[in-house]
Formats: structure tokens, sequence, C-alpha cells
């Protein structure tokens, strides 16, 4: 049970709580729920009580926790099905994850889109790729080896509870990024992130009571030939690159990963930690649009 406002300031409750905040290991489930408490209560309210100094500072110290997944290579279902386990744990309290990771060759389709004719996604199968429909937002995309995907698990309320800022930071983080390489990267009418009219990075999300899942994909050092038989997005005329192309040398996904993570640090203003990696499920098996 958590204690009222009005006792906060209890200065041995505080001392507790700072105590566990500090010292204890894997508290992702404590600090958020922590967070989101503090964000209930009522700033002006604290300044009216007693030692509110200190609460202030704990108040403006206090981010949330976000668990780092690196899955490593996954066949798209099994990415799906680790994410519907990471959304099932905000059931019981926020606990934010950013899974990373790479898939197998596979093209996948969204929402936004009545279903692709049946001869269509055969001749992308044909091709060595999986099919999956999605819930995500968008239009048909590719994955594959050398796409750094990162699928962010989490509770809004604990950032702020709006799907457009959260676009919106994930398109600023990958632009971030890219500045960090050297790259002139930029966000357009198009979601995602664009160097020129060719677009660097696939974004595409879902959000269900404010827990998202989806996110976004970035071509490091991705085979572009696989974009050619599809119209990515959606979007005519426009073109798709990647890091190692703008950079004119090989950049992998591996070198990125620390960019990633540091630009998302700033742009959410999160702590990181890392999580432990799930046990995969055996036979994956296929799953088509």
């Amino acid at each position: 049970m958590w204690p009222p406002v009005q006792s906060l300031l209890s200065s041995c409750w505080v001392e507790e709580l700072c105590e566990r905040a500090l010292t204890l290991t894997g508290t992702s489930t404590f600090m958020n729920e922590l967070h989101l408490k503090l964000q209930e209560a009522d700033p002006a309210g604290f300044l009216r009580l007693p030692d509110k100094t200190f609460l202030l500072q704990f108040w403006m110290t206090v981010r949330p926790l976000v668990e780092v997944v690196r899955l490593g290579l996954v066949p798209y279902k099994e990415g799906l099905r680790l994410q519907q386990v990471y959304v099932n744990r905000h059931r019981s309290a926020p606990v934010h994850a950013l899974l990373l990771c790479q898939h197998s060759p596979v093209y996948t389709t969204g929402i936004r889109h009545k279903p692709y004719p049946g001869p269509f996604l055969d001749q992308l199968r044909l091709l060595g790729a999986d099919v999956h429909h999605t819930n995500r937002g968008g239009l048909i995309t590719f994955h594959g080896p050398g796409q750094l995907v990162c699928y962010p698990v989490l509770n809004l309320g604990s950032f702020k509870k709006s799907v457009r800022w959260y676009v919106s930071q994930l398109e600023k983080t990958i632009i971030t990024l890219c500045g960090r390489f050297g790259v002139e990267a930029a966000s357009s009418p198009h979601t995602g992130v664009w160097v020129g009219d060719n677009k660097i990075c696939a974004i595409g999300i879902h959000c269900g009571h404010y827990v998202t899942s989806h996110g976004l994909a970035l071509n490091c050092n991705t085979d572009l030939s696989w974009f050619g038989h599809i119209v990515p997005c959606g979007i005519e005329g426009k073109g798709v690159t990647s890091l190692s192309r703008e950079l004119q040398r090989d950049v992998s996904v591996q070198e990125t990963i620390p960019h990633l993570l540091d630009a998302f640090r700033d742009q959410f203003n999160c702590q990181l930690t890392e999580g432990e990696t799930p046990e995969p499920e055996q036979n994956f098996g296929v799953s088509s649009a």
C-alpha cells in the first residue's frame, strides 16, 4: 500500500524509500510504480508540507527505468511473441523494456491497407522471406539482417500520454543517432527518418491503453535490394538508404546499438538497465499475411 500524499514527507518513510531505490537491484517495477505515483501527486500540495526540499529534489531525480533486452537474431514471429510477453507485464505495474534485435528476412504489413493480393505475397515468399500481417501502423516494409530493430514496450503514463509525442521522440532519437555518425537526417510529413528522399529508418507502432509495442527499424548494413520488390511503406517515388551506404563503409548493428541507447536515454529522459534475455520458444513456425 502507498501512504497518502500527506504522509509522503514522513522522514522515516522517505529515508526508507530512498534507501530502497538506491540500493536494491532489479528495481524496475518499484521505480516505475513510484514514478507514476509521484506524477499523480500535486506538486503544489507538496509545497505546503514540511521538509519539502528533500522530496522535491528526490522528485526531480526520479526517472523511468527501462530494461534493455538484447534478443539477437530472431524470427519475426518470435519477436511478436516476446513483445506480447513484455506488454503483459504492464498489467500489474509499469515495467518498461527496450527490445533490440535483428530479424530473419521478412516482409510485414500494417493496418493501414486492405489485404495485399495473394499472388503478390507468394512472390515475396519465393524470394526466401517470410510474410506477416501485424497490428502496427503503416504499410508494407522489410526487416532483415543488418537492420537494427527496436521495440520499446513502454507505459506512456510514465512519460507523456501522447502517441504523437511518442512517435516524435522516436524520430528525434534516430535523428540524433544519425548525427553522431555524421549523417544529416530529418523527419518529414511521412513517418520515419529520412536522408534526403531516402528513408533510413521506418517507424510503425501499436499503442493500447498507452502501452506501446512494435517500434522502429534502422538500416545499418542491410541488403537494400530486398526493398526493391515492394513500395516501402507505400510511398511512391522515394528510396531507402542505410548508414553503411551514407558513410561508404560497413556500419554494423553492434556498432550502432550504443549510440541508439544513448540517444534514447536522452530523448526519453529515462534510466537504462540491462535486462535478462528470455529463453527462446522452440518451433517458431511460420505465420502468413
